[in-house]
């Protein structure tokens, strides 16, 4: 998520020493999808013998999602001129808030507008949500056990196919180009579910595949459909060798555990989908800068200083007097 909203900053940094760093920031999306991928098929899983597996499992995500997603679209549509650089007559095209209202605007071929703009990666996980579930509960039959890695590695190996074919019906958005990090993710989880394996190997095989995705992501993949394949192998072993460390004493743990991260863990989905609102919000401030100081490599420094401080006060308000009292009511919704 910091990537991200970093990335979004990236003409700002030119000059520094981490603006070439900064250009990977998108790549921190990669990392949510095999996040996503891998808690969610976790908490299928684990929930498919229970009672209201449906109910449960799609209330909680709503819970977690919806608020934030509609207070957004709602921020915007208040003064869309500003929010949405576009007049409420036109983004109040039926097909527009259709495609908001059921998670679709990632298939379109209209550009989003830029506030809106992180809610394409969010729609895909909708996506997944919606068709996942009920394949997860369908397959629990022992006879089926093959069903779910089997979709999964078609998945892995169909998306970069379908990069490398780019039909006239594909856009940078679209769910097909995007589920090598959910199906790795999937994958990791299922592994750790179904394969008695020691903690150590579980470690050194997250480390190897960070490596090896990293690597590839650097020399041979990069600048090719595969780049996003091997970022997704990257993330996967990232998040293996993080949930294999887990109780020891490395520094890799003591990172994961303590100092801003977890904070940042915590509010990271508002401040995912609210960043480019508040960059937007600060926007004239900003020009009036540049026109009247010509601020320089330090000002621009000191700007994006300004849009990470402000993001994580929005995130932070957003957390603690928004979603965190919502997902109270997630208690209704526990498995039994």
């Amino acid at each position: 998520m910091l990537a991200v909203v970093v990335y979004h900053c990236h003409a700002r940094l030119e000059g520094t020493s981490i603006h070439y760093a900064s250009l990977w920031g998108w790549a921190g999306v990669n990392l949510f999808f095999v996040l996503s991928g891998f808690l969610i098929t976790s908490i299928l899983i684990e929930s498919r013998n229970k009672p209201h597996y449906f109910r449960n499992f799609y209330a909680r995500r709503a819970l977690r999602i919806w608020p934030v997603y509609f207070l957004l679209l709602a921020v915007c549509y208040s003064v869309p001129e500003w929010f949405l650089g576009d007049t409420l007559a036109h983004q109040m095209h039926w097909k527009t808030l259709v495609a908001y209202a059921l998670f679709v605007q990632n298939l379109r071929h209209t550009a989003l507008p830029g506030t809106l703009g992180p809610t394409w990666s969010l729609a895909i996980e909708e996506q997944y949500y919606f068709v996942w579930a009920p394949i997860v509960r369908f397959a629990k039959a022992p006879r089926l056990s093959w069903l779910l890695p089997g979709i999964l590695l078609a998945m892995l190996a169909i998306s970069p196919l379908i990069r490398i074919l780019h039909p006239h019906w594909l856009n940078g958005t679209h769910t097909a180009i995007h589920l090598d990090g959910i199906a790795l993710g999937s994958l990791l989880s299922l592994g750790l579910h179904r394969l008695q394996i020691s903690r150590r190997f579980w470690l050194w095989t997250g480390l190897t595949a960070a490596v090896a995705g990293f690597w590839a992501a650097a020399t041979i993949a990069g600048g090719t459909s595969f780049l996003d394949s091997a970022l997704a192998l990257a993330f996967a072993g990232v998040v293996l060798a993080a949930i294999a460390g887990t109780g020891s004493r490395n520094p890799f743990a003591v990172v994961l555990r303590r100092g801003p991260l977890p904070f940042y863990g915590k509010i990271s989905y508002g401040m995912y989908m609210t960043h480019i609102l508040v960059f937007v919000y600060f926007g004239n401030f900003d020009a009036r800068l540049d026109d009247k100081y010509h601020i320089g490599i330090a000002g621009n420094l000191a700007i994006v200083a300004l849009r990470l401080v402000a993001s994580t006060a929005v995130a932070t308000a957003l957390w603690y007097g928004f979603e965190s009292q919502i997902l109270k009511l997630k208690r209704y919704f526990k498995n039994a």
